[in-house]
Formats: structure tokens, C-alpha cells, sequence
């Protein structure tokens, strides 16, 4: 559930003490945040924050922690834009801005009986990360679970101990795959899409958890419906040039809907037309 801090004032930072930055890959790394105030966030699979670079500005950045287990607050960024760049050079003990959560969160609880396939692309694995947490820390209440993860070479790979961790596990499918794999020896090669006809489900019974490139989202959802997986029972996350985070900017505008305010999380089948045309 949202902070309700965060409702009284939306637009408010809290201040965050910057604990640890773990690199993930050459250009990624994974923030552990603790308030400076002592109150932990309470939040949802599925939703971000607005973090805030004291006096350079700030980004939507999807929460990547356990939302059950108390502790810094953890975001995955990847360096690429001013703000971020910012971000990822902060030393231990620095200070961020910090305002959320919000948005939509991944249907956990109303999957329970079903299948669970979570397809992730690159650093979309950080914003499903939290929704796996949430199903193996329930295991018993699915059925067959699947984790497929793709990036662009060995090296992109996130979370590299924990997927290991994973794949130790008899009760969850993981299938990794790299695009290109410099030469490196590589079980799969190839779009992630690829991985999908080797997932064990029942695609009537299956719900889908996708994130990634848009690109890479479009045709993972063709193919999950090829499958037999209804349009219903496939939720995408979207984050589009949030900036107020509260629907009132309209720079996250997609279709009739924004993005900070019914997303990230979408259902497909209710986006589903406005998701085909690139030009949205």
C-alpha cells in the first residue's frame, strides 16, 4: 500500500541516506536506501519512486527490493542520463530525495492457483524481481513458475548470485539467454521470446508477468498469446517520461491513461490497443 505521507503530499521528498552501492554490471548498479527519518516504505511489487539528485533533478526508478522483508529501500539504475549518472557517483552516506511509492503493482494475490511465467529484458528484471519474492515466498499456492531473462551478452547479466540461487531451485524454471555471447560458451542464444515454447504450464491456467525494451515486450506478448496465454492474464510494466509521478504533468500520457497513475503496471488487454501503435 502507498505511504499515505505520500498522498497528503505527493510532491514532498523524504530524505534517504545512500548505505551501499553494489555494481551490477559496468553501467548498472543497485542503491540500498535507508531513511533518514528511521521509517521504513512500505510498498508493493510493481511500483517506483521518484528519486531525486539534490540540485541536478530526478527520475522514476522501480522499487527492486522485497516488499515483505524490512530494510533499504532498493532500486536498480542503469547510468545513462544526467540525473542517473548523478545517482550511480554518490559515495556511501550521501543523501537522495526520495517520494513514493505509486503506481500499480503486479496481480501476486490474484494469481494464486495459476502458472506464473515472469519474462524479463535487461534491467526490466529489477522491476519483477519484488513479484518473484512475493510467489516464492508463497510457493505452494502456484503451480508451475518460470523465470525467462534475456539481455545483450553475459556481462549484462543482473543479480548474477541470486539467479544462481534460483536455478538451485526444483520448484521454479529459470531460462537465461544472451544475445550475443562474445565467444563465451552459453546455453541459449538468442531473443528471450525463444524461451517461451520451453516453458512447463498450462497456458489456460497461466498468468504472465512481462518487463523489458518495448520492443522486446510486443512481440513476448504475441508470442504468450501464440501460446495460449489470454490477453486478460498478461500484465505489462511501462515507465514513459514520468516526471510529476501524480497525473498531473500528462508526459507519461498513454492512450486515455497515465502511466504514473493506472501504470507502470498495465493489464494488456486493456492497453492492448493503444500498446500496437508505436507512434503512442
Amino acid at each position: 500500500m502507498p505511504d499515505p505521507a505520500a498522498r497528503v503530499q505527493p510532491m514532498l521528498p523524504a530524505r534517504y541516506e545512500l548505505t551501499r552501492l553494489r555494481r551490477e554490471t559496468s553501467d548498472t548498479y543497485t542503491l540500498e536506501l535507508t531513511p533518514v527519518d528511521g521509517s521504513p516504505m512500505v510498498f508493493s511489487a510493481g511500483q517506483f519512486n521518484m528519486v531525486y539528485a539534490f540540485g541536478i533533478g530526478e527520475v522514476p526508478l522501480s522499487i527492486s527490493g522485497d516488499p515483505n522483508r524490512p530494510g533499504p529501500l532498493l532500486h536498480t539504475v542503469r547510468s545513462v542520463g544526467a540525473v542517473t549518472k548523478a545517482i550511480c557517483a554518490l559515495k556511501r552516506g550521501a543523501q537522495v530525495g526520495v517520494r513514493g511509492p505509486y503506481g500499480s503493482c503486479w496481480p501476486v494475490d490474484e494469481s494464486v492457483g495459476s502458472d506464473v511465467i515472469i519474462v524479463a529484458g535487461g534491467i526490466g528484471l529489477a522491476p519483477v524481481r519484488p513479484a518473484l519474492y512475493e510467489v516464492l515466498a508463497q510457493r505452494r499456492k502456484f503451480g508451475n513458475v518460470a523465470l525467462l531473462y534475456g539481455t545483450r551478452t553475459p556481462k549484462d547479466i543482473l543479480y548474477r548470485r541470486e539467479l544462481h540461487g534460483w536455478r538451485g531451485r526444483f520448484d521454479l524454471q529459470v531460462e537465461v539467454t544472451v544475445d550475443h555471447a562474445a565467444g563465451e560458451p552459453f546455453e541459449h542464444i538468442g531473443v528471450v521470446t525463444r524461451l517461451i515454447s520451453g516453458v512447463h504450464c498450462d497456458p489456460h491456467e497461466t498468468v504472465a508477468f512481462v518487463c523489458g525494451p518495448e520492443i522486446m515486450m510486443r512481440f513476448t506478448v504475441v508470442d504468450l498469446m501464440e501460446l495460449g496465454v489470454a490477453p486478460e492474464n498478461i500484465y505489462i510494466s511501462m515507465e514513459r517520461n514520468m516526471q510529476c509521478a501524480v497525473g498531473l504533468c500528462g508526459h507519461c500520457q498513454f492512450g486515455p491513461a497515465f502511466v504514473c497513475r493506472e501504470g507502470a503496471v498495465f493489464r494488456y488487454a486493456d492497453i492492448e490497443r493503444f500498446f500496437q501503435i508505436r507512434e503512442i
